[in-house]
């Protein structure tokens, strides 16, 4: 069954970071800046693993309150419950913060340059081709609650 019962996100959020970062490793291999690829001392691996870490775990948890709702993470399917406790309450966006963590984590025990400078376009397709969309449909979905939700919580930090 088809429905447009969903977010009509331009691209999944997984799959942008993901893309990104090998991007960023295929632009590091052909065009090098800065000492190269996986060239991190030991300071610059704990503080980019310590990041990834912070930023797993903060999406683990905020998926997990997905599931406690009883709701669909996917942007492609219905959300049926408006999830605003855990880390809802602070951010509207703890997930994508989370991706973000990781991502920033990577870019640093890579020591890639390019990682770091595609974080920009990344930055620019969550909040245009990902969070507003998610938004549009949220505020359709789940009305008056949501621009109540919006209200009272920032959509990062």
């Amino acid at each position: 069954m088809i429905t447009d019962d969903h977010a009509d996100v331009a691209i999944r959020p997984p799959v942008l970071i993901a893309g990104a970062l090998l991007l960023g490793c295929l632009l590091t291999s052909m065009f090098p800046i800065g000492p190269g690829l996986a060239a991190a001392n030991g300071t610059a691996l704990a503080v980019g693993l310590s990041l990834a870490a912070i930023g797993i775990g903060l999406a683990a948890f905020s998926v997990r309150a997905f599931a406690r709702a009883g709701t669909s993470v996917v942007p492609g399917q219905p959300s049926t419950a408006l999830v605003t406790w855990g880390p809802y309450a602070i951010t509207r966006n703890p997930i994508y913060i989370g991706f973000v963590l990781v991502y920033f984590g990577f870019a640093i025990v890579l020591t890639s340059v390019w990682v770091l400078l595609l974080l920009i376009p990344v930055l620019l397709i969550f909040q245009r081709g990902v969070v507003e969309r998610e938004e549009a449909y949220l505020e359709r979905q789940f009305g008056e609650a949501y621009r109540k939700y919006r209200a009272r919580v920032p959509r990062w930090l």
